[in-house]
């Protein structure tokens, strides 16, 4: 077992050194490739209308005009090592690990998205649990009762879900529950730590909205789960040797058809951790998502690379949770070195 997460956390990092690579040659490389100057690329750091000195000031700050090689050597330095910046007299010390400096800001990068990851995290892990349960149980029952009148019900809905945009469904709900209804109230995020209760109604209705969407996906996949499963033989024998029906759907069916459905959840909350930019945007949360979009509006790039890493170091921890769920869930699968 040791050996096995060993060796996953191994890919793991190999997996985030291949995004960081991909990453500098985005946002480093292909520009060159294009033609773009290191004064236009210092264009990129400094936001809009910045004068010639502060792009100047920002080549060599950043070692634009340097090679290829060299940028990438000081820009994996600075990750793992952090890096000082000058301002005149001035001096800002950026720790490790160090995913870069906003110049529009006058902020490192890490500790911005730190401030706004708990509403992300708090987005992302309620819609989560409400799209899982939510989502399997639909898909669960829909395979049970096949063919019945709520199975299309809720395979339609389920479509209807699925085709819907997160904006679209959002405004919608802001529109009638929120302003016309006056079912949810209008306000801003609290921590949980201050108000559980005023954090619990600001946050209830973006995770229903961003739950719809997924839940609508987990409901489909469940039930072409269930339904293959069904049909195998240790379930017929299951059946023959008298078990009851609830014993054989939830002990014996659904354990292997969850594990899918836990891939799929690895991504989606790595993803979602990466910052849900729609839900953000469209219910005024400020988490790192809003937090991105704001920076591409800026032309802040350093944020921008800031959040890509982060996105993807979520990724990877989320994909390596599932892995070691597997045998949790599906006796068959075995972990091994």
């Amino acid at each position: 077992m040791l050996t096995y997460i060993l060796r996953r956390l191994g890919a793991g990092l190999l997996l985030l050194a291949v995004v960081t690579m991909v990453t500098f040659w985005i946002f480093y490389v292909l520009p060159r490739w294009a033609g773009v100057t290191p004064q236009g690329m210092a264009a990129m750091y400094v936001g809009r209308a910045p004068t010639p000195e502060a792009l100047q000031a920002t080549v060599d700050r950043l070692g634009l005009d340097q090679p290829i090689a060299v940028q990438f050597i000081e820009f994996m330095r600075n990750l793992v090592l952090g890096q000082e910046y000058t301002f005149g007299r001035e001096t800002v010390e950026c720790a490790a690990p160090c995913l870069g400096y906003s110049f529009i800001t006058n902020a490192p990068v890490l500790p911005q998205i730190m401030d706004r990851l708990p509403v992300t995290m708090s987005l992302a892990v309620g819609a989560a649990v409400l799209w899982v349960i939510g989502g399997v149980v639909v898909g669960v029952l829909s395979a049970v009762k096949k063919g019945s009148i709520f199975d299309r019900i809720a395979m339609s809905t389920a479509l209807v879900g699925v085709s819907m945009p997160i904006y679209f469904t959002g405004l919608l709900a802001l529109a009638f529950l929120v302003h016309q209804w006056g079912l949810f109230p209008v306000s801003r995020y609290v921590p949980f730590t201050e108000d559980p209760v005023g954090w619990y109604q600001v946050m209830l209705l973006p995770w229903v909205t961003l739950a719809f969407l997924h839940a609508a996906q987990y409901a489909r996949q469940t039930r072409a789960g269930m339904l293959e499963t069904l049909n195998e033989d240790y379930i017929r024998t299951a059946r023959a040797k008298g078990l009851s029906e609830r014993k054989v759907i939830f002990k014996h069916a659904l354990r292997p058809t969850l594990t899918p459905v836990l891939t799929i959840l690895g991504l989606d909350i790595g993803l979602v951790m990466g910052g849900a930019i729609l839900t953000e945007k469209v219910f005024s949360l400020n988490g790192v998502g809003a937090y991105a979009i704001d920076a591409i509006i800026d032309n802040d790039l350093p944020v921008v690379i800031g959040v890509t890493l982060l996105g993807a170091v979520f990724v990877v921890i989320c994909n390596l949770v599932v892995d070691l769920f597997y045998p949790v869930l599906d006796p068959r699968v075995r972990i091994t070195a």
